[in-house]
């Protein structure tokens, strides 16, 4: 139990990212160990922002971005867990706002154990805000960051040799050849 008379949480940030989805289930195992409850929580704005959706004449309602959201929640559960859950107590929370904010405001407890990706690494890092460094310089609760897999780089570097070789003319794979 936490200091506030409720069950304690592990609070995980989910995109269906690589990333998001090994702290996800490191967020499973950190909750199983500690009896805790598991909160899924994937942040969503709207498509160029709040500032450019409020100045737009003619823009979809938050309740589609928001629908969009929660399947796209679901679908990242359901690719992680299947139909089986992931075993322990847990929600889905879908909210609206930047991915560090949402995240510190919801693991908002000081019990709380908020568990994100540690994100990219590599020369793109500069151009993303980084959701780790903003949990870790806000949240009130204790954050454990999630490295990426040492595998995650493969199937990308893999993809690069292969776009790199020139395409294949299917009359060269016959014995007569062209």
């Amino acid at each position: 139990m936490d200091s506030d008379g409720g069950r304690a949480r592990a609070v995980v940030g989910v995109s269906g990212s690589p990333g998001s989805v090994a702290a996800l289930h490191r967020a499973v195992r950190e909750a199983r160990r500690t009896g805790a409850e598991l909160l899924a929580v994937l942040a969503w704005e709207p498509p160029g922002g709040e500032l450019a959706h409020g100045r737009a004449l003619f823009t979809p309602s938050g309740a589609d971005f928001r629908r969009a959201a929660a399947d796209r929640l679901l679908a990242v559960l359901d690719a992680a867990f299947g139909d089986t859950g992931p075993g322990i107590p847990f929600q889905g929370l879908v909210v609206r706002g930047t991915a560090g904010r949402a995240l510190v405001e919801t693991a908002d407890r000081p019990d709380d154990l908020l568990v994100v990706g540690a994100g990219p690494r590599g020369p793109l890092r500069v151009l993303f805000p980084s959701v780790t460094r903003y949990c870790v310089t806000h949240a009130a609760c204790p954050v454990l960051t999630v490295p990426p897999s040492p595998l995650e780089g493969e199937p990308a570097s893999l993809h690069r040799r292969i776009s790199l070789r020139p395409a294949v003319d299917a009359r060269e794979l016959t014995e007569g050849g062209a």
